[in-house]
């Protein structure tokens, strides 16, 4: 049976986590999230579809009746011969009489068969002074005041002589309607040969249409008519309204969608009417939806909680037989402190991951007891050189020193060129002295150059003449220290020096994008007749190798050095990462 159990059961940490995790956690939380969200997706989509998308259509196709209702009775006006007569002819008949005329026509459509709502109201005017309702006006009626109507205005209207007004100030009496805007149709009636005859205004009180839909809407819904542009029309519920975010969320959006508004947890659908660039929108609280949900929602985070439970508990008992061993390696790590790496673990007495953790940490002991060893040894080796450094610095300062008092010499004595080649080789010699910083401004190794350059023109009776071409904007470039001075001093000695005239040398520095380029030019014998005129030296020269060595170590395989000869002089160029940094504060080299 125990045989079993070891089978059965992972021995190895990781595996044990691994198994208990996907057993008590990934499969039965997978299973119940594909069932229940099976079922959330089902009953979600059959509430969206039948009580908001229906709604919806189902308005939308009352709203669209509406319209055709006043499209039916400004053609029913048309053609009605009693209309035409007494709107041509108003003299025919006494005033009282064309009234009752045409307040029969007016009952007769509001009693038809397709007129079922009662919130449509007409006006009829005719050209000359008369103006007929099916409503009691809110304000007297002055015949001039609604000929001047804007909504009468013919450069509105489009070719068939007719335009709709969506929000048109409410002209009934408030006990018929309260409503503070209509829908109306204004146009003008045309005989045959298209000359009017009169004027119609057919209003449609959608607020009161709207009302009406949600006193019959079985859920704790809203509705609203919005304009494309965002302007609120009408709400089912006095008082409400929607947010700018959701405007935002179907604006510019014609067509039938839906979203989820985190903001008053509702779901928005909303249908656009063409015709009259509207949105109706419909409002439903998603606890509403959901209720069938909620069930769902329970059950599964009982089921979770109790899953989440029992790995809990089988985590801790798990942890527990490691921390037990883990313990005791952590005190034997403080005692190992205390002792200067002096201890090791028992491993007879751990198995599996601990004694390897055990092994692995006396290895670790045994490494960083060598280690120790080897830093102290470092350690009084870089104090030997240290002193040794130290010692080799004496001479220097010393010379610069002594440079110094033949420089105040000089000065006393008025000798120029003594005291010229003092201060420059001094500087050199301060420069080299400084060894805190490897790389200068190009503007400081410009200086020293012209100081070397300034020493040796003295020695060879000014025979060469040094030049200096670079860019204002990379003067404050870095370069290795005293890493210009000597391809200078090869320039002068191995191609100058042997030329019978005079000589010059080029120093140029430019950019290309994040390179800095810096070239040494001389009008020297060149490479190869510098070579054959060669004089053996009492130890050998070091300037081009000591450059690239330097460039190596700085800069790895960014930096570059090439050699180029011609019959006429040699080249030597070397490229290096751009780098830019601010001015020394002191204003002195490196």
């Amino acid at each position: 049976m125990s045989k079993l159990m070891r089978i059965l059961i992972p021995q190895k940490l990781k595996y044990r986590l691994f198994t208990a995790f996907v057993c008590l956690i990934l499969l039965p939380f997978g299973a119940l999230n594909m069932y229940n969200y099976q079922r959330i997706e089902t009953l979600v989509q059959k509430k969206i579809s039948q009580q908001s998308h229906y709604q919806l259509e189902q308005m939308y196709r009352t709203l669209e009746d509406q319209i055709s209702i006043a499209f039916k009775t400004l053609l029913f006006l048309k053609q009605d011969d009693t209309v035409k007569s007494v709107l041509l002819h108003p003299g025919q008949r006494n005033e009282l009489e064309n009234k009752r005329l045409m307040e029969n026509i007016f009952k007769n459509l509001n009693n038809s068969f397709f007129l079922y709502n009662p919130s449509v109201y007409f006006m009829i005017l005719d050209l000359t002074e008369s103006a007929y309702t099916s409503y009691p006006p809110k304000d007297s009626l002055i015949y001039s005041d609604l000929k001047a109507n804007p909504g009468f205005d013919r450069g509105q209207m489009n070719t068939s002589s007719y335009h709709w007004v969506p929000n048109d100030t409410n002209y009934v009496l408030r006990d018929v309607s309260t409503s503070a805007y209509l829908l109306s149709l204004y146009a003008y009636l045309e005989d045959a040969r298209n000359k009017p005859y009169g004027m119609a205004r057919i209003s449609i009180d959608y607020t009161y249409w709207l009302r009406s839909i949600h006193k019959q809407s079985d859920l704790e819904q809203q509705y609203f008519l919005i304009t494309r542009s965002g302007e609120d029309i009408s709400q089912s519920v006095p008082g409400s309204l929607l947010s700018e975010k959701v405007k935002a969320g179907f604006a510019g959006q014609p067509g039938q969608q839906y979203f989820i508004d985190k903001d008053s947890n509702s779901l928005i659908n909303y249908i656009y009417v063409e015709s009259l660039d509207w949105y109706i929108v419909n409002r439903i609280p998603l606890s509403v939806l959901f209720v069938e949900i909620e069930g769902l929602k329970q059950q599964y985070f009982i089921t979770f909680f109790v899953l989440t439970s029992i790995f809990l508990m089988m985590t801790f008992v798990i942890a527990t037989t490691i921390t037990r061993p883990l313990s005791h390696l952590q005190n034997k790590m403080k005692a190992a402190v205390q002792k200067s790496l002096k201890i090791r673990l028992p491993e007879h007495k751990f198995s599996g991951e601990i004694l390897d953790l055990t092994r692995t940490f006396n290895t670790m002991l045994d490494d960083t007891h060598l280690l120790i060893q080897k830093l102290k040894a470092e350690e009084r080796q870089k104090e030997a050189v240290h002193f040794q450094m130290l010692l080799a610095q004496t001479n220097p300062h010393f010379l610069l020193n002594t440079l110094n008092t033949i420089k105040w010499i000089a000065i006393r004595e008025h000798n120029e060129d003594i005291t010229n080649m003092t201060l420059s080789l001094g500087k050199l010699l301060e420069a080299s002295l400084n060894t805190d910083k490897d790389l200068i401004h190009l503007k400081d190794e410009i200086e020293l150059v012209e100081a070397y350059v300034h020493i040796q023109q003295v020695r060879y009776a000014h025979k060469f003449e040094l030049t200096c071409r670079y860019d204002e904007d990379v003067l404050y470039a870095l370069v290795p220290k005293l890493s210009l001075q000597p391809l200078v001093e090869n320039a002068i000695i191995h191609g100058i020096s042997r030329l019978p005239g005079n000589g010059l040398i080029e120093l140029i520095v430019h950019r290309e994008e994040n390179r800095l380029i810096v070239e040494i030019k001389d009008n020297g014998v060149g490479m190869e007749q510098a070579g054959l005129n060669k004089v053996p030296r009492k130890r050998p020269g070091i300037g081009l190798s000591n450059i690239q060595e330097r460039l190596r170590l700085l800069y790895r395989e960014e930096g570059t050095l090439e050699v180029l000869s011609t019959g006429e002089g040699v080249t030597v160029r070397f490229t290096i990462p751009l780098l830019l940094s601010a001015p020394y504060g002191n204003g002195h080299p490196a």
